[in-house]
């Protein structure tokens, strides 16, 4: 993987401050501690740092065409290309190197903007078509990789990171307020907005071309999981055999490298059948690794290493304490140059670290919960509709919520207090609000407590993704409006960006085979039953795998990557978010309402409430707006 960035002025009498793109390349060095390179040719300049993964003597960037009329940064693996430089040579296309990277170029070329039709992988690039004056974006399917713009009178920037954007001097930090609510609500800020106002992230599937001073963003690529319910239905063996096919598959072409691969091994369903699979193809023994807890309510080791053993992989374990987690949280404005209210990206760096000692790639696990419905919110949206149906209204209103009080407050990992808190949190809500209620973090009226008059935006501003993309989806089935916002919202904002930031700071490169093109066209046919029956969730490869992982892992519910937030918040914590939600800090800052703020931490130490979601998603973005907005 790599970092890009560039700089484009829309008047070719204005040419590129090479220093200003070379201290823009260089924020992201940790995305590319191999090489770095650059293209600057009067009003355009590239940027790029290289992390070497395959063509490992002549992949530099940027790279050109035969006659150099046509230049490309890229981030990302393309896993066909193998198949696309054969039918490009024999199109005429001659080759100076043997990197994916030129593969694009050609493929464009070839092809036009419609060349990312044909591209298998993981991707963010940008070309320049010198002769067309032509620049062009694209990121790929799912936004595994990140790329973010903005458009300023006269000139255009992108880069991998914002960090890179922010160092150009016309550049405003000025943050956006509907950003901010959003990220309040959803722990993240959805796409295409990002935290500062006028840096726009590219969505997922898209492509930009800027040409004669105009822009043009359009889809060249969407899930559709109407399909599934209207498509032929195989019998379910047929569906079975076709998932184990297509999942072997697409981890055979993923493990495409010029250096050792891994795989991060959580010991939950979807990291062991990436395992599982790997172990048919990898040439050699499989190198596996996975983090354990001090805190056994949140340590999943055990099933790591119980499939470890099952699969024979040589594996690599690291335990995270208090202490380690003190090293990288005061670290976040650093690591983060968007806030991220996931306290999961802390293990997740920690991990990322242990694993780059050993290799430069590691194949995860990540998507598989999105495309074939492994939330546990799925299980909570049937559960509801049982509750609201046989539950009297009188007893929902007020029996219920007095004996919910009554429960002790636990800090354990997904508790059953806090489990039925967050339930009931959202049963007044429609379906697919409740949905990002329950996943994300401050509600609308704990918003309107948090912030001060001027920070606040209207709910409507807050709730228009998750409603948007639920019509978009074009899904009659409420399960399937949900997956998709799942793929759209959750996984792009969140799960994505937290792995991104957390191993590219740490000049890994992680793979996600459960994202892979084949895979995903797959999951978009497979009907609802095979990936939600009753209440169990990734019925499907619970069933395709029965033969290849241990029955314990098979009947493992949906656990999650998280952190024990709740008990450090009293503990080794607690210094330090006593300091960020300090009165003078919090009014210096004039966002939230010091009050409401002090009372949460206060609720929180006396156990009156489990606020770990609250108080983890304002220390992320205090930390974050020290950092980079103060």
């Amino acid at each position: 993987m790599c970092g890009i960035c560039g700089i484009v002025h829309l008047s070719p009498r204005v040419p590129v401050d090479r220093d200003v793109l070379v201290r823009m390349t260089r924020t992201m060095s940790h995305r590319g501690p191999d090489d770095e390179g650059f293209y600057v040719s009067g009003a355009v300049g590239l940027g790029h740092r290289r992390l070497a993964i395959i063509d490992l003597a002549t992949g530099r960037q940027p790279i050109h065409n035969e006659d150099s009329s046509v230049w490309i940064v890229y981030n990302g693996e393309i896993y066909n290309s193998p198949a696309l430089r054969d039918a490009l040579k024999q199109s005429g296309h001659n080759f100076y190197t043997d990197s994916d990277t030129e593969v694009i170029v050609h493929a464009y070329e070839e092809y036009g903007p419609h060349c990312v039709s044909k591209l298998n992988g993981i991707f963010a690039f940008v070309l320049w078509d010198a002769p067309r004056q032509r620049l062009f974006l694209a990121r790929d399917r799912m936004g595994v990789k990140p790329l973010y713009y903005t458009s300023l009178p006269g000139v255009f920037l992108f880069a991998s990171e914002i960090k890179a954007i922010l160092i150009h001097p016309r550049v405003s930090r000025q943050l956006d307020l509907t950003a901010l609510n959003q990220y309040l609500a959803y722990e993240y800020v959805p796409t295409p907005r990002s935290i500062f106002a006028g840096i726009k992230k590219l969505p997922p599937g898209h492509r930009l071309i800027l040409e004669n001073h105009q822009m043009q963003l359009n889809r060249y690529w969407d899930i559709r999981l109407a399909r599934s319910e209207t498509a032929d239905r195989l019998a379910p063996a047929e569906q079975e055999e076709a998932f184990t096919n297509t999942l072997s598959q697409v981890v055979q072409e993923e493990l495409l490298a010029d250096v050792p691969v891994g795989v991060l091994l959580s010991g939950g369903l979807d990291s062991s059948a990436v395992a599982a699979a790997m172990v048919e193809h990898y040439p050699g023994k499989v190198l596996s690794f996975s983090i354990a807890f001090e805190d056994k309510s949140f340590d999943e080791s055990r099933h790591a290493r119980l499939v470890a053993q099952h699969l024979g992989t040589k594996h690599h374990e690291m335990t995270l304490t208090a202490e380690k987690m003190l090293e990288v949280v005061p670290r976040l404005g650093d690591l983060l140059d968007e806030p991220l209210g996931d306290s999961s990206v802390i293990p997740t760096y920690w991990l990322s670290h242990f694993t780059s000692h050993h290799v430069k790639v590691a194949l995860g696990g990540d998507g598989g919960d999105e495309l074939f419905g492994g939330y546990s919110t799925l299980q909570a949206h049937r559960l509801m509709d049982y509750y609201q149906r046989l539950l009297p209204a009188w007893v929902r209103q007020r029996v219920i919520p007095r004996l919910v009080e009554k429960l002790p407050v636990s800090f354990d990992n997904l508790s059953f207090d806090f489990k039925i808190r967050r339930f009931m949190a959202g049963q007044s809500d429609p379906p697919v609000l409740r949905h990002h209620l329950w996943l994300g973090s401050f509600n609308p009226m704990e918003r309107r407590l948090l912030l001060t008059p001027q920070a606040q935006e209207c709910d409507q501003e807050v709730e228009a993704p998750a409603l948007a993309h639920a019509i978009n989806s074009q899904a009659q089935s409420l399960f399937n409006q949900l997956l998709y916002c799942d793929m759209k919202l959750y996984l792009e904002g969140d799960i994505l960006a937290k792995v991104d930031r957390a191993s590219m700071a740490n000049s890994l490169e992680v793979r996600v085979p459960l994202l892979n093109h084949r895979l995903l066209e797959f999951s978009a046919t497979l009907p609802l039953h095979l990936k939600l029956r009753g209440l169990t969730t990734k019925y499907i490869m619970r069933q395709a795998l029965k033969n290849r992982l241990p029955p314990t892992i098979l009947q493992r519910g949906k656990k999650g990557f998280n952190m024990p937030v709740a008990r450090w918040l009293t503990g080794p914590l607690l210094p330090l978010a006593d300091d960020l939600f300090s009165e003078a800090r919090l009014k210096k800052g004039g966002l939230f309402n010091a009050t409401f703020v002090r009372s949460l931490l206060a609720e929180h130490l006396a156990r009156k409430r489990d606020n770990r979601k609250l108080l983890w998603t304002l220390l992320a973005f205090q930390l974050w707006f020290e950092k980079w907005a103060a």
